[in-house]
């Protein structure tokens, strides 16, 4: 019995979006962003669905795991690298590579005695002030982990800034200085993320690390996923659990935030907070039910929203509702929470059941 919330992934959508990124950076090869939980789509399933992808980033070694552990033996990058012995040994048992950032992780290189030899990402933070090794510390790391015995495989790699916002210079400096720092070393480099394959060819390079484009979903302000022909993989969709009708005066909702103008008509779909549907939506985010788009009346609840669908034809329940996806994109409802579509496809919770096609 199908459950009245459902995220439904769209493994198609996945894998038609993976081959627009090839389209667009034909000369890369692709890490393939799956970190916290595949953006919200199911770690393993988005991982299998992506299994033509170079390879993977997870944020963590906990998420390495948990790919091994589900049969996945694709190339897999812990993006934050590892913070102690224990961490290392685990990650050498189980093939993943390394980002380095710091110097800690450079100690625990030189410490390691056991025969197996790390793929190793040194990265240079060129304006991010996140992680990374900065330009004047650039040589003294590269130096260090060049010579050392646990070193296999060496590539380079920053990350963007401001990639997604058009015409600001921060990221042609960035990609200036990372070249400067990185020229005539013959090693592999990475330095585009989604905003980055979308935006700036110059920064496509010999891999690229597109997360949120990945799943359909654009990450360039005033752009729509289609507008580059992504497709959304996860439609988050409801159901009417109930239907109501109001005169006017009457409020509804915790607060009493939105006021009947006439008589109205709410459809209560099953969706809240609890489900990751924010509670700071706005008065007029629009949702979609039996295909008609229809605003949120009033406050979110833990559980349940409220619509009102009074220029709809009748609505019933058992009725369908979506919240973002095939034809409501996430880019258009997350500004009225006041947010990015990354918060809302990561903040989706785990009593949603989740449907992969």
């Amino acid at each position: 019995m199908a459950g009245l919330i459902r995220a439904v992934i769209d493994s198609a959508a996945l894998r038609a979006n993976l081959e627009t990124v090839r389209r667009l950076a034909p000369r890369s090869r692709v890490l393939a962003i799956v970190k916290a939980n595949a953006y919200g789509h199911d770690l393993v399933k988005t991982a299998q669905a992506l299994a033509d992808a170079d390879a993977f980033g997870v944020a963590r070694l906990e998420e390495g795991l948990r790919l091994r552990s589900e049969g996945i033996q694709s190339g897999v990058v812990l993006l934050e690298g590892v913070f102690d012995a224990e961490q290392m040994s685990a990650a050498a048992a189980h093939g993943f590579e390394l980002v380095v950032h710091n110097a800690q992780q450079l100690a625990l290189l030189g410490e390691w005695k056991n025969a197996h030899r790390f793929s190793v990402w040194l990265k240079v933070d060129t304006g991010m002030n996140r992680l990374g090794f900065r330009a004047d510390e650039f040589a003294a790391a590269y130096r260090k982990l060049s010579a050392c015995p646990a070193v296999g495989e060496l590539r380079l790699l920053t990350h963007l800034a401001n990639a997604d916002v058009n015409g600001d210079g921060m990221t042609g400096e960035q990609l200036q200085l990372f070249d400067a720092v990185t020229s005539g070393l013959a090693h592999e480099r990475s330095a585009a993320n989604s905003a980055g394959v979308l935006s700036w060819p110059d920064s496509h390079l010999d891999w690229v690390r597109p997360g949120l484009m990945l799943y359909g979903v654009s990450p360039l302000p005033g752009k729509v996923a289609a507008d580059f022909g992504l497709k959304p993989a996860m439609t988050l969709t409801s159901t009417v659990i109930a239907t109501r009708r109001v005169l006017p005066g009457e409020r509804a909702g915790y607060g009493g935030r939105w006021t009947a103008r006439r008589v109205s008509t709410l459809a209560i779909a099953a969706v809240g907070y609890g489900d990751g549907y924010p509670r700071h939506m706005a008065n007029g985010t629009p949702t979609m039910v039996n295909g008609a788009r229809a605003p949120v009346a009033g406050r979110v609840s833990m559980d349940m929203i409220a619509i009102d669908v009074t220029d709809l034809a009748p609505v019933r329940v058992g009725d369908p509702v979506v919240l973002w996806g095939e034809g409501l994109p996430a880019e258009e409802v997350a500004p009225h929470a006041e947010t990015i579509s990354y918060e809302l496809l990561c903040g989706v919770s785990q009593r949603v059941e989740h449907q992969f096609r």
